[in-house]
């Protein structure tokens, strides 16, 4: 059987079950008092490391001797010892240790990951030891709860979780912005001055890494009425931001029957049940980020989570805007994309918590939103929370074929690329919406780190594909 993790064992708080135990991990610290050694031990099961206490008085083993001497942060050890009330402040119990294996080294000269403050940009540089530290660690595992907590919300309103393709022949935004897939010799083609032919690609087209996984949810949702997906995509945009990846996991609902005011409600929900989840089973990482990373971000998801979401037109919400235009550096206007300074004022100065803004022109929107019927605007929502912006993006989907077709035709997009799509609107057409959340955005936003690099394991951004 599994040993007990760190968190199994402190998590028996006053009334432990006391008794002999094995604990195995990483060290994060060594001290020495008089005949007493004392070594805090983690292995990432939970923030807190575990006290364990050597007395040389007891006449330790040789093996152990030989450990304790060599011993060093980060060294991986296996630890024999009985569970006791501690003396210390901050943990109920600590291990008396009896014996000690290292099981692996970690010397001072080499290790880079000394007991001492690192910087969050010396970090990224060691994306493969960097989950070791208290910031990163925390990050992983409430990244981890969070992924869990999607798949329960929606499973229990009844979604199927869709698996879409990585590799796709259609864009889903219309931005271009593509990584393109191909097995042609790209160099020997440069090296002929002919074109690529790509009728003798691998996939008999041009081909790419998926934007979105919604316009095959679409099909689904069709089909089983509600789905979602929670997978990869891809976006190559040049922008070497704090807010931007190239590589990225998005979840995105599609729901069959659905209007907009049911996607609205939707979203709601489900933020909620997220930041609840967060507060409730990650309660020590939040803590930890509250007072080293960002003070107030656990208030401010309490806030979201009792708040009733503000709803308000993108054209009452430029009025809003144009009446404190001095204090943007983007002047708003009708028309305008709503910038993230224009977002969070919507929030912190005119609604004073969530908002959702809903019926945004058709111009700065996809090509697939539902158009209303002014002409000149979509059923689009966005909703913005308190100190970051946009979070969730999306709209009820149009469903009249011949509308469809007449927006793509505007973009000039190939109606022939999407027939399959456009058979939605031709076979059973139904209302139906949909939204999409970039889940390292809700990570960033929930643990309060500054770039979203720092809320996944290995970023790929511009110029960067290392690891």
């Amino acid at each position: 059987m599994l040993k007990p993790l760190i968190k199994e064992i402190l998590a028996q708080g006053q009334t432990p079950s006391y008794g002999d135990c094995i604990v195995r991990g990483w060290v994060r610290s060594k001290r020495e008092l008089k005949n007493l050694i004392f070594v805090d031990v983690n292995d990432g099961s939970c923030f807190n490391s575990i006290q364990c206490t050597f007395d040389r008085a007891r006449a330790l083993s040789p093996e152990t001797e030989s450990g304790l001497a060599t011993l060093s942060t980060g060294c991986s050890v296996e630890i024999q010892g009985r569970i006791a009330p501690s003396p210390a402040s901050g943990q109920a119990v600590e291990l008396v240790g009896i014996s000690l294996r290292v099981l692996g080294t970690a010397p001072v000269e080499t290790y880079p990951l000394q007991k001492k403050a690192h910087s969050i940009e010396f970090l990224r540089e060691i994306a493969h030891l960097r989950a070791r530290t208290n910031t990163i660690g925390a990050v992983a595992r409430v990244r981890s709860r969070l992924s869990f907590a999607v798949h329960e919300f929606f499973q229990q309103r009844g979604f199927r979780y869709i698996h879409t393709p990585i590799i796709t022949a259609s864009d889903a935004e219309g931005a271009g912005a593509m990584f393109q897939v191909t097995t042609l010799d790209m160099d020997a083609i440069a090296k002929s001055g002919k074109a690529p032919d790509f009728h003798k690609d691998f996939f008999g087209k041009k081909s790419f890494l998926t934007v979105s996984g919604q316009l095959e949810a679409e099909t689904y949702a069709t089909a089983l009425s509600r789905v979602y997906t929670f997978g990869p995509t891809f976006r190559a945009e040049n922008s070497n931001t704090t807010r931007h990846l190239a590589e990225f996991w998005m979840i995105e609902p599609e729901i069959a029957f659905a209007e907009l005011e049911d996607n609205m409600s939707l979203a709601e929900d489900f933020l909620k049940a997220l930041f609840t989840v967060a507060l409730n089973d990650c309660a020590d990482d939040l803590a930890f980020f509250d007072a080293r990373v960002e003070k107030g971000i656990v208030k401010t998801l309490h806030s979201v989570v009792d708040a009733h979401f503000t709803h308000i037109t993108y054209t009452n919400a430029i009025v809003e805007l144009e009446k404190n235009a001095a204090a943007f550096e983007f002047k708003p206007f009708w028309g305008c994309d709503l910038q993230s300074e224009h977002e969070k004022f919507l929030t912190e100065k005119v609604a004073r918590g969530p908002v959702i803004v809903t019926d945004y022109p058709k111009e700065i929107k996809a090509f697939y939103m539902k158009q209303n019927d002014d002409g000149k605007t979509v059923r689009a929502m966005d909703v913005l929370v308190p100190r970051l912006g946009e979070i969730i993006g999306g709209s009820e989907r149009e469903a009249d074929l011949g509308r469809l077709e007449a927006r793509m035709g505007e973009l000039g997009m190939r109606l022939e690329d999407y027939w399959w799509y456009l058979d939605l609107r031709r076979f059973g057409t139904v209302p139906h919406s949909g939204f999409g959340m970039g889940f390292e955005r809700l990570i960033q936003y929930i643990t309060g780190m500054a770039n979203i690099r720092d809320v996944i394991p290995y970023p790929r951004a511009v110029g960067q594909a290392e690891f």
